[in-house]
């Protein structure tokens, strides 16, 4: 075997796919694993999860490869759900074309799909999900999904912003995490009320080492809310830190015992507990 074939991260799949909206007919890149190539570090507060750089084929994001991406005419969706475009959202989701290569470009110039993808491609490749899911009915779950997408996307906005510090993708990450927090809690609140169901999410993620189910959905929504959530009216602020603490008190009362459930998710939950608790508490001695 070569070095090169050695190095490789990446490869293309035996399988076609059909783009639903162009008839556009292509591979999809996967990740290869194994070989050392992915070296797991810490896990943040969002529950991602970090990876160290390898010696051998250096800094390797997992998350570039996860949405499948029409190469032609941009339409994105995670894998399951792309030829599964409903029929009579078609016509809009073809109409949609021009407006959505402009604005993808305008915010990731250069970006190519034709290519192996980087982190660009990445990055682009989860702001279109986020983007095409406006084409799906509620049976998919769509809105907990744009969720998702909106958080991969500002992690690997994070990691551009450390490659390239003077473009601004810190201010981008911010944006998808407000997008995230308000996605999350429209997913919960939307589930709450019979308007769309959270079943058709088979993995919540959020990262792709591990699945925190929908009580990691559960905590995302009460974390998000307590760092990106209304912060400017003190009112606001208040009911929101409300409603995120009742969300994660959620976690702990439900079903099984805390002995079966993660307990990196345990640990982060008390932790965030423990935050909005001491910040209310704060509010309720002014």
């Amino acid at each position: 075997m070569s070095d090169d074939r050695e190095l490789k991260v990446s490869f293309t799949s035996k399988k076609e796919f059909t783009c639903p909206v162009c008839d556009a007919r292509f591979r999809k890149e996967e990740l290869l694993s194994g070989g050392g190539r992915l070296i797991a570090g810490n896990l943040t507060d969002e529950l991602h999860r970090l990876y160290e750089p390898s010696a051998k084929y250096g800094e390797i994001c997992p998350l570039v490869y996860q949405a499948m991406v029409c190469p032609e005419c941009w339409f994105a969706a995670m894998d399951a759900d792309f030829e599964a475009l409903p029929e009579k959202n078609r016509e809009r989701a073809a109409e949609d074309r021009e407006r959505r290569l402009f604005d993808t470009e305008a915010v990731f110039s250069g970006v190519d799909f034709n290519k192996p993808r980087g982190l660009l491609e990445g990055a682009a490749s989860q702001y279109l999900t986020l983007r095409c899911y406006d084409f799906f009915g509620k049976d998919v779950s769509p809105t907990i999904k744009q969720g998702l997408a909106s958080l991969r996307a500002a992690w690997i906005a994070d990691d551009l912003h450390k490659k390239n510090p003077d473009e601004h993708y810190d201010w981008l990450a911010l944006l998808f995490r407000r997008k995230a927090q308000f996605l999350y809690n429209e997913a919960i609140r939307l589930e709450q009320s019979g308007k769309e169901t959270l079943s058709a999410m088979k993995a919540f993620g959020p990262d792709t080492d591990k699945n925190y189910s929908y009580e990691g959905v559960l905590y995302l929504c009460a974390y998000l809310r307590y760092r990106y959530g209304p912060a400017g009216n003190p009112a606001q602020r208040l009911s929101s830190l409300e409603d995120a603490r009742r969300t994660i008190a959620r976690i702990f009362g439900m079903g099984k015992s805390s002995k079966d459930k993660p307990g990196p998710l345990l640990d982060h939950a008390r932790e965030i507990y423990d935050a909005i608790n001491k910040e209310l508490n704060e509010t309720d001695d002014v």
